[in-house]
């Protein structure tokens, strides 16, 4: 089994580190119900209203 030689500085473990991070979600508002959605998410409602109201094509936005 490997194992390493020298210890790693704090220096050397943080710029190790410095990728290993969450970025957060980007929200919008949903033009239809004026909820925070996820960017290029639709919501089950407003897809089924939407499909309701008969109209083709894009969504509104």
């Amino acid at each position: 089994m490997a194992v390493p030689k020298r210890r790693k500085s704090k220096s050397a473990k943080g710029k190790r580190r410095s990728h290993d991070f969450l970025t957060p979600i980007n929200l919008t508002v949903c033009p239809m119900c004026k909820q925070s959605v996820p960017t290029h998410k639709v919501h089950e409602e407003c897809l089924a209203e939407h499909l309701k109201n008969g109209a083709p094509g894009r969504m509104p936005f």
